[in-house]
């Protein structure tokens, strides 16, 4: 029986001399394996066979049992590196190479053998051999390479699935293999990809492996293991990070470093099981699971970090989220000093920290920050030490505010604000935050969207821990509220994290709104006259029928204060904004006939207020509000207030105290009635929110091109 797992041929790197430069094979191998590589072959088909001896020499050393090594083709040369000490697991075989029946009777039923099959026929002769003489088939290539210009006719992923799908072997795809290819050939049915120029031309491999993994268990559901303390109660430790897993989607696997002994009250006896048993656990579970994501939290004294990281250092998963588990709620250190010096090492080994304001004092040696911008400099300075982004969590700071941010060497990336949610069920928040982040980044998202997207499901957990009713002290989070609420018991979110979570997802809306040579060169005084007096004589066009649909707001309004708020806005749009319009126009430009986008942007509108859904029809009219008073209050700081500047009147009005009192009730309004509604709704009424934003954008863009 050989050494391979079918998780180890997920991503193959093949080496190339020409490919990875000045840096050399050894480098770009070294960062490929640290990256999650678990398989090596060694190609190489200019070298000698002494040559290839030293390098395959070389390579066993720098991957020291991190990955399999495996040589192409020369067979006598493993033999010696093998004489010499070298580990090197096995070959991999052309059809006019070495025999496989050969290569199999002198390196034994352990070593890995490899065979390359570009037709039936290839696949087919396999068949033929002895039970166990191949252990996989590399089948290509994919697309047209040019590290084998000589290369067999282009399969293609649906060429290689029809291959794969009449083995009786794994199939690793070959051949002008790229990152957007991964997941495909994964549903075509490889057991892995192999490739050439994707690591060995990557200016950093070890990224780029990371990535190609990302993208291999973006198909399916993500692997997340926690290494964490146990928590009886249920609210913190491995159990939070379980719970936490499975609601963002994760299957959730747990080595345990220590048992505690605790309550909702607090903790009152460790037990740390030997450093050797905790190594045993994860061996165990990598030797048969590719993990695609690691949560850390609570180790327990230097002897069980060691551990963790000298297995991290051998098995890389693509995501590493560790949370320092330093400080007790009492403010008590909970490591000694070889631990917290030994877990500062650790840190490097991290995709992301995510610390507490104490915790984080204490890994930059400085006093805890009692101000944000504090918080945030201290951030900043453990990423650029560690190499690790930071997410910094203002919760201690106290107050009516609990903002976030992630922050990375070069300063904060993204802030997420949020209004403190007052409860006592705050138990294990910062290990379901750090689980569920580690969940959702190997699911594929991007850490802006999985911070925000953990942070909203955190926080509706929060807003429904007390309803659990656990214990007499810091309750626990409800980690299936979301799934409770849909099931038919009602569980609100706060209305100001659905505030800012759909401002967050028309981010990229908003950027390129600003980036719209229109906005910049009204902002600057620059804009043609005819190009602003279109644009104008379009919006009186929409105003006119927004008008109506605020109107229709007012009607379908379930209580008379938004039923007044709406129909006030539906007066000010004709009275206010449309006379001001019309002010500056001539009447044959104010009854100018729709363009396509505002006859889109209209019949957008139209379609939500004929449905008949409140919810849906003020989602979909509040950009109209956000965005113009955004705009309108950033223009106006950036013409500084001038009542010369020729588009002075429109800036005013839309940056006018009134307009921004307005559009912060609408805000109100709409994310109120989204907290309180079933998933379903809020869904819709999201979508509804995020195309009227697109049509924003797209009205402003049309009027770069002139109308």
């Amino acid at each position: 029986m050989t050494r391979l797992n079918p998780d180890d041929l997920a991503l193959y790197l093949v080496t190339d001399r020409a490919l990875c430069g000045e840096r050399g094979v050894t480098a770009v191998v070294d960062a490929a394996v640290a990256g999650g590589v678990r398989i090596v072959q060694l190609r190489d088909k200019d070298a000698d066979d002494a040559e290839i001896v030293a390098q395959l020499i070389e390579l066993s050393a720098v991957i020291a049992g991190r990955a399999l090594l495996v040589v192409d083709d020369r067979l006598e040369a493993l033999i010696e590196a093998r004489r010499r000490g070298a580990r090197v697991d096995g070959i991999h075989l052309g059809q006019s190479d070495a025999s496989v029946a050969v290569a199999r009777s002198l390196l034994g039923p352990d070593a890995i053998i490899g065979l390359t099959a570009n037709t039936p026929g290839h696949r087919d002769a396999v068949r033929a051999l002895p039970a166990g003489t191949v252990d996989y088939l590399g089948v290509g290539v994919i697309h047209p390479t040019a590290t084998k210009p000589d290369h067999p006719p282009v399969l293609g992923v649906d060429g290689f699935a029809a291959f794969t799908a009449a083995s009786s072997l794994p199939c690793v795809a070959i051949g002008g293999v790229g990152r957007d290819d991964v997941a495909a050939l994964r549903r075509a049915g490889a057991a892995g990809v192999a490739v050439v120029s994707a690591l060995c031309s990557a200016t950093d491999p070890r990224i780029a492996a990371r990535k190609l993994l990302r993208e291999w268990g973006s198909g399916g559901t993500p692997r997340v293991l926690s290494i964490a303390g146990s928590d009886p109660s249920g609210g913190a430790g491995i159990q939070a990070d379980l719970k936490s897993i499975a609601a963002n989607g994760g299957y959730g696997m747990a080595a345990i470093t220590a048992l505690t002994v605790q309550n909702t009250r607090g903790v009152s006896g460790v037990h740390v099981p030997p450093a050797e048993f905790l190594r045993a656990q994860l061996d165990a579970l990598s030797e048969d699971v590719r993990i695609d994501a690691v949560k850390i939290g609570m180790l327990a004294g230097a002897a069980v970090i060691a551990e963790v990281g000298s297995w991290l250092t051998a098995h890389r998963p693509a995501t590493v989220v560790l949370d320092p588990v330093m400080v007790a709620t009492s403010g008590d250190r909970l490591l000694d000093a070889d631990a917290e010096q030994a877990l500062r090492a650790l840190l490097s080994l991290a995709d992301l920290i995510t610390p507490n304001l104490p915790e984080l004092a204490v890994l930059v040696h400085e006093d805890q920050a009692t101000t944000w911008p504090a918080a945030l400099a201290q951030a900043r300075g453990l990423s650029a030490a560690t190499g690790a982004l930071v997410l910094v969590k203002g919760g201690h700071l106290g107050g009516d505010e609990a903002p976030d941010a992630l922050v990375g060497p070069a300063g904060v990336l993204r802030e997420y604000p949020g209004a403190r949610i007052r409860t006592r069920s705050t138990h294990g928040t910062g290990c379901s935050l750090s689980s569920g982040l580690a969940a959702r980044r190997a699911a594929g998202h991007d850490w802006f969207a999985a911070v925000a997207e953990v942070r909203a499901w955190l926080r509706e957990s929060i807003a429904a821990g007390a309803a659990l009713q656990v214990g007499s002290g810091h309750g626990p989070v409800s980690h299936f509220a979301g799934l409770w609420q849909r099931g038919g018991l009602t569980v609100a979110r706060p209305a100001d994290d659905v505030a800012a979570e759909w401002w967050d997802h028309i981010a990229p809306v908003r950027r390129a709104i600003d980036e719209l040579p229109f906005l910049r060169r009204l902002a600057d005084g620059t804009l043609p006259e005819a190009a602003f007096r279109g644009y104008l004589a379009q919006d009186a066009v929409y105003l006119r029928a927004y008008a109506r649909t605020l109107a229709e707001a007012a009607r379908l309004a379930p209580r008379s204060a938004e039923q007044g708020f709406w129909a006030r806005s539906a007066e000010q749009s004709v009275l206010g904004e449309l006379q001001l319009h019309e002010s500056l126009l001539s009447p044959g430009e104010s009854a100018a006939d729709p363009s396509p986008v505002t006859t889109a942007y209209l019949d957008h509108l139209r379609g939500t207020a004929f449905d008949g859904d409140y919810g849906v029809l003020i989602a979909a009219l509040l950009p109209c509000f956000w965005i113009y008073a955004d705009v309108g209050a950033r223009l106006h700081a950036e013409a500084g207030g001038d009542s010369s500047h020729p588009f002075a009147p429109w800036i005013e009005e839309y940056a006018d105290p009134v307009f921004a009192a307005a559009n912060r009730e609408a805000i109100r309004i709409v994310s109120a009635h989204a907290a309180a509604a079933d998933e379903e709704t809020r869904t819709r009424m999201r979508v509804a929110f995020v195309r009227s934003a697109e049509h924003e954008r797209a009205f402003f863009a049309a009027a770069d091109l002139g109308g």
